[in-house]
């Protein structure tokens, strides 16, 4: 069999990662139609196809699936070969703000050292507003956050939808406050959902504040209260309760990328992260 081109076998996994030929070229900073020039070359090789494309979905094959590790091995492999073995770790801090961080994003960073096995990344959950005082004080390299004041700096990476989440069985009672999960008082979703709380003459009341999305998760699917939630990050099983209660709308949120790194195998990885939260307005191979 004729060797393997590296890059072409890159692509792939970008694809199978990440879901979108689209996403795949955002990462590798080029375009669609090169990402499945590369894929479509790769599957000629191997005489096999490794993708199932449709219109709205792109999902791997059964060959594919069986491909997908070895051809991880291939790429670690090859960084490691042109690093050097003996090469020092070379260090990537990066801050994510805790109303963006979706549920698939821990998988996502583990299979970015399969693309340098040589670079380390470090992240730092916390709210936007800490994490942008962080990276303005250069102790993160980058910083992907909700963007929450009149500055206008960094990458838009997407505009997500706000909403009112609960429990399937939660009620509220009219008489009542409004129940309130949120994070700390610096959150900017929070300010927002307050603000728009008392524009509208609700009465409302914090019951859970603080301890970070896992645990907001967790008291509003308990049952406890009702959160302002980005839907990228609302847990699995609430729904969006705003218009069974007449709540007032929430602005939608732009998450943007700060970075400081230009040297090209940081900013690979942070294409990367980039092209992770772009896929949230992008559908299969479109």
């Amino acid at each position: 069999m004729a060797s393997l081109d590296v890059d072409a076998v890159q692509a792939f996994v970008l694809v199978a990662d990440l879901g979108s030929f689209t996403l795949a070229a955002h990462a590798i900073g080029t375009s669609q139609a090169a990402v499945s020039v590369k894929v479509k070359r790769l599957e000629d090789r191997l005489g096999f196809r490794l993708l199932d494309r449709t219109p709205r979905k792109v999902q791997l094959s059964a060959q594919g699936l069986g491909f997908l590790n070895p051809a991880r091995n291939f790429i670690a492999a090859h960084e490691l070969a042109i690093g050097g073995l003996s090469s020092n770790p070379r260090r990537l801090v990066v801050g994510i703000s805790d109303q963006v961080a979706g549920p698939r994003l821990p998988a996502l960073l583990a299979k970015l050292g399969t693309y340098d096995p040589a670079l380390v990344i470090e992240v730092h959950i916390d709210s936007s507003q800490c994490l942008m005082q962080a990276f303005d004080k250069k102790t993160l390299d980058a910083a992907i956050v909700r963007r929450e004041d009149d500055r206008r700096d960094g990458e838009e990476l997407t505009r997500e939808r706000i909403g009112w989440f609960a429990s399937a069985d939660w009620e509220h009672c009219e008489a009542s406050p409004l129940r309130l999960a949120s994070l700390s008082m610096g959150c900017g979703v929070r300010g927002s959902a307050t603000q728009a709380l008392d524009k509208a003459g609700i009465a409302w009341t914090e019951v859970f504040i603080g301890g970070g999305m896992a645990a907001i998760g967790a008291a509003v699917s308990a049952g406890l209260a009702i959160a302002a939630l980005a839907h990228s990050v609302a847990p699995i099983g609430t729904v969006e309760v705003g218009r069974r209660y007449n709540l007032p709308p929430l602005p939608d949120s732009d998450v943007v990328l700060h970075s400081t790194r230009t040297d090209a195998a940081f900013r690979g990885a942070l294409r990367t992260l980039a092209a992770y939260f772009r896929g949230s307005n992008v559908v299969g191979s479109s």
